[in-house]
């Protein structure tokens, strides 16, 4: 029978979605991708595919998870099998320029944005974007990881000439160099999307710095995330959260082959806003839902979801292939 197949390289961020799958009574398999081979030569199981591969996989020892994942997903789509996050949704999981680039053809403001590689060229562009502050980040990042705020020069020197730099250097060796968005008040807003569509807003308190992913076992595998630090949780859904940016969102999403994912802005003091991020590997926080009481949480989205893929496909598929 055709299941549910979750292809990942953190078993600890999937927890919550096999609570899910268990709940709502979904068959699913799990593919890790740390290492492994590819029968490119021969037609993958029929099934729902769904790629939760992170850009922070490198942090915690694979490497080439990603590169690994990219070939499995190009594979599953030669044989058209179903996959929620396509092969594009990775490409744009690793590259915070690609992303910007497909936000921007969407009609999404980004913050102006210099790539560099190369600690002089790093210096040399930031000095001729203009007077700082300036914040400095990998252009493959995740978690937060490696993103610095700089008030001048010199404070950026130090930075890449100690050992911080070589310790959070982008794994793909590009940085970006951007400009620093002065918010109105100190937190970001994250859209979180399922199957396309919108399911809840989230403020994120950012007055303690830059890593904030929302999951639970944040706090199991890293010190620094504050997902699930004690009260009061730097997560708070935002219930009535209703702006034009949200159809921007679906149609960027639609262009690109994503499905679930979490979507990050910032806004002015003037009350403009700037999308900096796009995580296609979101997760969620169960304090924060349950302080909201949402009708339905985020696993819980995705596990039904899903469940309502695989059940289309069965319908869909001959007796035989379904099984």
């Amino acid at each position: 029978m055709s299941r549910i197949t979750v292809l990942h390289e953190n078993s600890a961020w999937v927890e919550p979605l096999r609570a899910a799958f268990a709940e709502l009574g979904l068959p699913y398999d799990e593919w890790f991708l740390n290492e492994g081979t590819i029968a490119f030569d021969r037609a993958p199981p029929e099934g729902v595919y769904y790629n939760r591969m992170s850009a922070s996989s490198h942090t915690r020892g694979h490497r080439y998870a990603p590169e690994l994942t990219h070939g499995v997903l190009n594979w599953l789509e030669a044989y058209e099998r179903r996959v929620v996050n396509t092969s594009r949704a990775l490409y744009l999981e690793l590259s915070k320029l690609a992303q910007y680039a497909a936000l921007e053809r969407a009609g999404v403001r980004t913050p102006r944005t210099v790539a560099a590689v190369g600690r002089d060229h790093v210096l040399t562009a930031a000095r001729e974007f203009g007077p700082g502050p300036w914040i400095l980040k990998p252009n493959r990042g995740g978690k937060g990881l490696g993103v610095q705020l700089f008030q001048s020069l010199d404070a950026m020197t130090d930075y890449l000439d100690g050992p911080g730099a070589d310790e959070e250097a982008p794994i793909d060796g590009v940085w970006l160099i951007q400009e620093y968005i002065r918010p109105n008040e100190p937190f970001i807003t994250r859209c979180e999307f399922v199957g396309g569509d919108f399911l809840y807003a989230v403020r994120v308190d950012t007055s303690d710095g830059f890593e904030l992913c929302p999951a639970d076992a944040c706090n199991i595998e890293n010190a620094f995330c504050p997902a699930d630090a004690p009260k009061p949780n730097k997560f708070t859904i935002v219930t009535d959260f209703d702006d034009p940016i949200l159809a921007r969102y679906r149609r960027f999403l639609a262009e690109n082959g994503i499905e679930i994912a979490g979507i990050e802005f910032i806004t002015d003091a003037r009350g403009e806003m700037y999308t900096y991020d796009v995580n296609t590997n979101t997760n969620y926080n169960a304090q924060a839902e349950a302080e909201a009481g949402v009708p339905l949480t985020g696993m819980r989205a995705v596990a039904r979801f899903l469940g309502q893929e695989l059940a289309k496909l069965r319908e869909r598929l001959p007796m035989a292939a379904a099984e």
